[in-house]
């Protein structure tokens, strides 16, 4: 993997502390990974010696799946920890579960977990490569990566854009990484949902604030909109689903009258009826397919610059 251009960090913690740069390698390896996965043989050797474990410490689906496929896409050998059927209920710490698994020698780590900083932590205490796969109510940075990615491959170059996300942007791990994301490619960004769902001070990260969702949906280009997060919510933020999807259900007829045609994006899982229906979630306006397969080449891309800068720093001795 020599010569191969590097990230300038060792692990993918957050968006917050990637370059513009490293966005912008992480999209060009995705394209060359998007011809890989659309060819009729899919996988290539680039991570044949490499060992990664999938640590997911709350439930997950399509980021597990897409992870696991990355990886396997890659050659690499994938280890596959759910915290339900392991040690952890036997109240075994965070810490020393991973030290077990690394004994194994493992070389990188995936973790979703449901403590904000978690995979911080861990990279202060173990020697490989750590992939935040999500972290409480705190980031989603491959989520972010794959949404503007499928972004500019519809709109081209982000800067100057108007993105509105919408939603449950409190409890929301990918509205933050979405908003250090956009803002780093240049998009002008506010956010659109009750005020009980709108974090108090977000102003201060430099985004806008709309509670009138006409208004967002004719001011922006693309619209991301978020699920309502009910796991996360220990008291009611709104009187009911019915009158959430009254107020701020994006629908058909809402986006006919625009004068305009606006991007339709979800990270889902979607709830239908609720913040967005059917009939917009699967029409010509939305790319949410497309962002789940821009997730496997998104994720290709970021194991194998993160094993390419492993593989350098081992050759420098480092």
């Amino acid at each position: 993997m020599a010569g191969i251009q590097q990230l300038s960090t060792k692990h993918l913690l957050g968006i917050k502390y990637l370059k513009t740069e490293d966005i912008r390698l992480i999209f060009d390896t995705a394209l060359n990974f998007k011809e890989v996965i659309n060819r009729p043989i899919k996988k290539v050797p680039s991570l044949r010696d490499i060992t990664i474990a999938n640590l997911f410490f709350e439930n997950s689906t399509r980021t597990r799946i897409s992870f696991e496929l990355a990886e396997k896409r890659l050659s690499a050998d994938v280890v596959n920890f759910s915290a339900s059927s392991s040690s952890v209920k036997k109240g075994e710490t965070l810490l020393d579960t991973v030290n077990n698994i690394l004994s194994m020698k493992v070389d990188m780590v995936v973790m979703r977990h449901p403590a904000p900083g978690a995979p911080h932590f861990l990279s202060q205490h173990i020697d490989v490569n750590i992939i935040n796969a999500g972290d409480g109510t705190h980031e989603h940075p491959t989520q972010a990566l794959l949404d503007a990615f499928s972004m500019e491959e519809k709109v081209g170059n982000l800067k100057g854009k108007h993105v509105a996300i919408f939603g449950d942007i409190l409890h929301s791990r990918v509205a933050l990484s979405n908003i250090f994301c956009l803002q780093k490619l240049g998009a002008k960004v506010i956010v659109c949902g009750p005020p009980t769902l709108i974090p108090k001070h977000i102003h201060k990260l430099g985004v806008g604030v709309e509670y009138d969702v006409k208004k967002a949906l004719a001011w922006c280009d693309i619209a991301n909109i978020l699920r309502i997060q009910l796991e996360r919510q220990d008291i009611k933020y709104f009187p009911s689903l019915r009158e959430y999807s009254q107020y701020f259900g994006i629908n058909k007829s809402l986006l006919q009258q625009l004068d305009k045609q606006i991007l339709i994006m979800h990270p889902g899982p979607i709830n239908r009826g609720v913040e967005i229906s059917s009939d917009v979630a699967d029409s010509d306006h939305s790319i949410i397919l497309q962002q789940v397969e821009n997730g496997v080449a998104i994720r290709m891309a970021i194991l194998f610059l993160l094993a390419a800068r492993k593989s350098e720093a081992r050759q420098q001795g480092l």
